[in-house]
């Protein structure tokens, strides 16, 4: 007795060659009140995944989260969003440790040895344009070069998806037909599934470009 035809497996479509190496997944999480605005206002989680430009796999990950000074005490509000207790938060590297570290972290992953090509990806422009420029002009911390381009997830979805669309992490993972995996507004959470995201588009022939950026 012979044995069926074993039915061709279908060979997934390469991904789109990329300019870049890697694409660095960011999603600040910071300080916040409901009805009123918290001045200055300050991160309290960096969470970076690090993915392959080939692959579209995650590679590594840098997390932590980041002590507020200006303003120590997370209001309810906030940790009913994030889910950031003030627990969570003491003890933990201030600012500038923060950005050492994650600076560090991008050194030991081989990022800035001046041959790899990297953008971060940002669901928004507000991490890069607003956030970390705000807070570092309030401390008098510089900023670093390589955190005034990036890419905000929103545009290529919508050269892709549909033009002219604004819409937001929830609603992009609706329309890519994406589950949601974990909490929304936690920083680690939304990163992974921005991260979904990019895979997606890039599976439907997304060619990546920086679509922002700081120019001082």
């Amino acid at each position: 007795m012979t044995a069926p035809p074993r039915k061709e497996q279908k060979q997934r479509k390469p991904f789109p060659r990329q300019d870049y190496n890697y694409f660095l997944v960011l999603d600040f999480e910071a300080t916040c009140e409901k009805s009123t605005k918290i001045y200055p206002q300050e991160i309290i989680e960096i969470p970076v995944l690090k993915i392959h430009a080939k692959t579209f796999e995650t590679e590594a990950i840098f997390h932590t989260y980041v002590q507020p000074t200006a303003n120590p005490i997370l209001t309810p509000f906030c940790t009913e969003l994030t889910g950031i207790t003030q627990d969570v938060v003491c003890g933990k590297p201030k600012i500038e440790e923060a950005l050492k570290m994650l600076d560090k972290w991008m050194l030991d992953q081989g990022l800035l040895d001046g041959e790899t090509a990297f953008v971060f990806v940002t669901c928004g422009d507000w991490d890069l344009k607003t956030m970390l420029p705000g807070q570092c002009k309030y401390f008098r911390l510089p900023i670093a070069n390589y955190f005034k381009s990036w890419i905000n997830i929103k545009r290529p979805f919508s050269e892709v998806v549909r033009p002219n669309i604004r819409v937001d992490l929830m609603e992009m993972l609706q329309m890519l037909d994406l589950e949601h995996h974990g909490r929304h507004h936690s920083g680690i959470d939304d990163t992974k599934n921005i991260a979904n995201i990019l895979q997606e588009l890039a599976k439907r022939g997304c060619k990546f470009k920086a679509t922002s950026g700081l120019t001082y």
